[in-house]
Order: structure tokens, then C-alpha cells, then sequence
């Protein structure tokens, strides 16, 4: 797998959540880390098709409330309920969506899973590739891929 294919989640990723957070991200460094890291969330989509594998978005569950927060035109959330949980898991399918979009623009067609969140106790330790998007106000939302 190539960190190529992360670039179209990352471009979706930035561009997404610029127009329905209303946060413009800063990108940080591709590092090595493994799906749990410091996530208390972990939203998983898989692709299948010409291409195979598993995409992540990570963040904390302070990051997840600001963020549905946000996304609910500054709702109040006082913890991660189950809208909040469904908002996440929208974005995360508005990213993967959008993202599927321009690897087929690039001729590579794909479909996406529908979203899993999942709680940081049901995270495995496998190997990825994360980069970071820093939130002004927010904090960290990572985009991670599975390697191998």
C-alpha cells in the first residue's frame, strides 16, 4: 500500500471539515503509530474495489464534543451522546465519500463501508501511517491508514 493513497482522505479530510466545523486544519508530519495511540474514538471505513484497505479517523473523546458541537451550529454538548457519536461518524462518511470521489477522478474506483466508531478499548495495536490535523480551538483529529 502506498502513502500515496492517504493524500485524497487528507485533501477530503481538510476541505470537509473547513466547511462543516468551520475550522480550517493545520497539517502536521506523516509519523508510524498504531490504531489506538492516544484516540479514546476511532471511526474505521474500509474500501474495497480497485483498491483495498482500511482508513481511520482518531481523536479524543474533548475533540469528538467540540467537533459535533460545531457541526450542530454550537450546540451545547456536554458529553459525546449518541447524536454526537452519529455526527462524528457523518463526518468521517463525508470525508470517505468525497475522497472516493477524487481517487475516481484519478481513474481508481472504489466503495466505501459505512462508518464503525469504535471506543479505545476495542482498538487493536496494528501498525499505521497518521497524520495529524491540528484544530484551532479543537485540538487533533488524525487520519490514519493501516499498513500491511
Amino acid at each position: 500500500m502506498e502513502a500515496e493513497w492517504m493524500n485524497p482522505f487528507l485533501h477530503s479530510a481538510c476541505s470537509v471539515i473547513e466547511q462543516v466545523v468551520q475550522v480550517r486544519p493545520e497539517r502536521g508530519e506523516m509519523e508510524m503509530a498504531v490504531w489506538s495511540g492516544d484516540h479514546d474514538l476511532l471511526v474505521k471505513i474500509g474500501l474495497t474495489g480497485q483498491l483495498s484497505f482500511e482508513i481511520a479517523f482518531g481523536l479524543s473523546e474533548e475533540v469528538a464534543v467540540k467537533m459535533a458541537s460545531a457541526m450542530m451550529g454550537g450546540y451545547p454538548l456536554e458529553s459525546l451522546d449518541m447524536m454526537g457519536e452519529s455526527a462524528i461518524s457523518e463526518l468521517s462518511n463525508m470525508i470517505s465519500g468525497n475522497a472516493s470521489t477524487l481517487l475516481y477522478n484519478q481513474g481508481i474506483i472504489v466503495d466505501i463501508t459505512p462508518p464503525l466508531l469504535l471506543r479505545s478499548e476495542a482498538l487493536g495495536q496494528a501498525s499505521v501511517m497518521t497524520v495529524p490535523l491540528h484544530l484551532e480551538h479543537i485540538g487533533r483529529f488524525d487520519v490514519l491508514m493501516r499498513v500491511g
